[in-house]
């Protein structure tokens, strides 16, 4: 039974992360209608950054919160750049882009940075006053930061008039513009914004699987599952699904298929739930008269 335990909360903390990703995910999803599959390579450029601040002096935080600051910036550098310029291109002319994006970054991180793996720090002390046996002290951090950071996107979305502007720029933009929308700055900033959460959650995994540019690889794969899961136009179900798949994958993985092939979790969730309901958990079923 404790170790039941042990592998349930030890899933809620790589779902915190999942959660981050796959609303990071969802964003993109909503503004374009496309999967950046780069998504996970900008994750692991923003933590080199903040890996390099970090050897050259800078105090953790700082580096933190100034990495979510360079994301944010390169995040809407590349929507106004490459993505702005596509809006009426074909889909799969997106796609290959977004596919180019992902080699881009993963060669820049090894061209700048090395391909040597590196251990990256954690803000929270081994022998802090909250950590168990059950739960390290960076898994809880990671819980905690996930749901901080989830509080304040729903917060923002939810309760101010720039993120109600940037929804409804994302789910209808023709009339948006009738209104005075800018769509075009709301998606820069959607951008910015899934580009920063995703740094926050490539600064939270570090710690655990050392920092190379393949990193987040299996990451970005569980995280799509969860947004599948979840409704990939929910932000909400994405969290959801986030969290669900990190803790099925740690059962899963630990009772059934053993850890070596925990990686098959995810896809075996992705091909089941595009089969049984494509539109995920929480997502919308849209219909179409013909």
């Amino acid at each position: 039974m404790e170790i039941f335990i042990q592998q349930l909360v030890a899933g809620l903390s790589t779902g915190g992360i999942y959660a981050c990703v796959a609303l990071a995910l969802v964003m993109i999803y909503q503004a374009t209608h496309q999967v950046n599959f780069a998504q996970g390579e900008m994750a692991v450029f923003s933590t080199f950054l903040a890996w390099t601040m970090i050897q050259a002096g800078v105090p953790y935080w700082i580096a933190f919160f100034g990495t979510v600051v360079l994301s944010f910036a390169l995040g809407a550098a590349v929507e106004f750049a490459i993505i702005r310029p596509l809006h009426k291109a074909p889909e799969l002319s997106v796609v290959v882009v977004f596919i180019a994006l992902l080699i881009i970054f993963h060669s820049a991180s090894g061209w700048l940075f090395g391909t040597q793996i590196k251990e990256f720090p954690t803000p929270f002390a081994k022998d802090a006053w909250y950590g168990s046996s059950l739960m390290s002290p960076h898994q809880v951090g990671t819980i905690f930061v996930a749901l901080c950071l989830v509080a304040a996107v729903f917060t923002f979305f939810r309760f101010t008039t720039l993120g109600l502007r940037m929804r409804a720029a994302a789910q209808n933009p023709g009339s948006s513009r009738l209104l005075g929308v800018h769509v075009g700055r709301m998606l820069m900033l959607g951008w910015g914004l899934a580009a920063a959460i995703g740094a926050v959650a490539g600064m939270m995994v570090a710690p655990v699987v050392f920092l190379d540019p393949s990193m987040m690889i299996g990451v970005l794969i569980y995280a799509f599952a969860g947004a599948l899961i979840g409704g990939i136009d929910n932000p909400l179900g994405a969290i959801v699904g986030g969290f669900l798949v990190g803790v099925l994958e740690n059962l899963i993985g630990t009772y059934i298929v053993g850890t070596e092939l925990k990686l098959s979790v995810a896809l075996v969730l992705i091909v089941g739930v595009l089969i049984v309901r494509p539109a995920g958990l929480l997502g919308r079923r849209i219909v179409q008269r013909v």
